[in-house]
């Protein structure tokens, strides 16, 4: 039996591999990116979930003609060995650039909060090395971390009882005061935050009740979507306009608002609990690229997680330009927009191929 094709999947595992991957980092700075809409931006997260909604219709659909295959074996079936290939391989350093910029971002997030004046190496080693481990069980391990590291940080949620009592619901109104410049700005900057939920198309092939996998998406996409909706409502209820702007992690920063006689330093608790989220969406994009590894090469290995690990390690430790790095990691999220439309483009493919055969007979 080809181990790659075993469903492992339930209905759970799908709707919380789903909720995880998406939420990450993005919570933590998404009323920044939103923050040239203002105070109009609340409602924003809850536009971003009918688009992905929507969006994971064709990539539900393509995955049910291709039931046994991820979308890297998708990709040699419609474009043919080489050219699948060639695409897989595009793919994978995107993946890995990905990686790199999510263990970034979050590392450097615990250096400013936590480890002030430190080194990042030992803690990026030791986060790569939990991990491979977390991966080297499979999609279902990674599944099963996601559903604990929802369990671990729900009671987030609870934090925000300061931000909505020292707030002004009055902020909330008027909906639309925006241009359509600043709409497209915000679109343009906080649509990524959704980022994720396309990753079903590389596991689908493992989900056991296949024909309701768009159910079971789509509750998943609106647990992260109602999440970070009420962190967004609550920084725009809590915080200036121009902190909205000009903080990085409006987020983090309501974390320190909390008052408890028996703890201080709330910031460095959240930041510290958020390496569960964290380490749910880089295990699952780390699964991705290490498939899409076995892929490219034909002959699944467990050496390749450990190469991919190294030389996300490398990207992040190489000591070259940090303006580059910098600019690298904000631009290869913008080729996530290609990722939610490819599968449309795929769709097509997927049609009007069997006609273009019968035509050449």
């Amino acid at each position: 039996m080809d181990m790659n094709k075993v469903k492992t999947l339930n209905r759970y595992h799908v709707i919380f591999l789903i909720q995880n991957v998406i939420v990450g980092t993005s919570v933590l700075s998404l009323p920044n990116r939103l923050s040239s809409m203002g105070y109009s931006q609340w409602w924003m997260p809850l536009l971003f979930g009918i688009v992905a909604n929507l969006l994971l219709i064709p990539i539900i659909w393509l995955g049910l003609q291709y039931k046994n295959d991820t979308l890297f074996v998708i990709h040699e079936k419609l474009f043919g060995k080489w050219i699948g290939k060639l695409i897989n391989i595009m793919l994978l350093l995107y993946f890995i650039v990905i990686i790199a910029a999510v263990c970034s971002s979050y590392i450097e997030l615990v250096q400013v909060v936590a480890l002030i004046n430190r080194k990042i190496t030992i803690p990026l080693l030791i986060f790569l090395c939990m991990v491979v481990y977390i991966v080297s069980g499979g999609i279902k391990s990674i599944a099963r971390f996601c559903m604990i590291s929802f369990l671990l940080t729900l009671w987030f949620l609870y934090f925000l009882k300061w931000g909505v009592m020292d707030g002004n619901i009055s902020h909330t109104l008027p909906l639309f005061n925006f241009t359509k410049e600043e709409f497209f700005t915000a679109s343009k900057k906080g649509l990524m935050a959704i980022g994720g939920f396309e990753l079903i198309s590389f596991y689908f092939p493992h989900i056991i009740n296949q024909k309701k996998a768009f159910k079971h998406a789509s509750i998943g996409l609106w647990i992260s979507i109602g999440f970070t909706f009420c962190f967004s409502l609550v920084s725009v209820m809590f915080f200036s306009q121009w902190q909205l702007k000009n903080v990085l992690y409006p987020v983090l920063n309501l974390f320190k608002e909390v008052e408890l006689s028996f703890l201080e330093r709330i910031d460095v608790l959240g930041i510290t609990m958020w390496v569960f989220l964290i380490l749910s969406t880089v295990a699952a994009y780390l699964w991705v690229a290490k498939k899409g590894l076995d892929s490219i090469r034909s002959t699944p290995k467990k050496i390749h997680l450990y190469i991919i690990a190294a030389v996300v390690f490398v990207l992040v430790e190489f000591p070259y330009m940090e303006e580059f790095q910098q600019l690298m990691f904000e631009r290869v999220f913008y080729l996530m927009y290609a990722m939610f439309l490819w599968p449309i483009l795929l769709c097509f493919i997927h049609i009007l191929k069997p006609k273009k055969s019968e035509g050449g007979e």
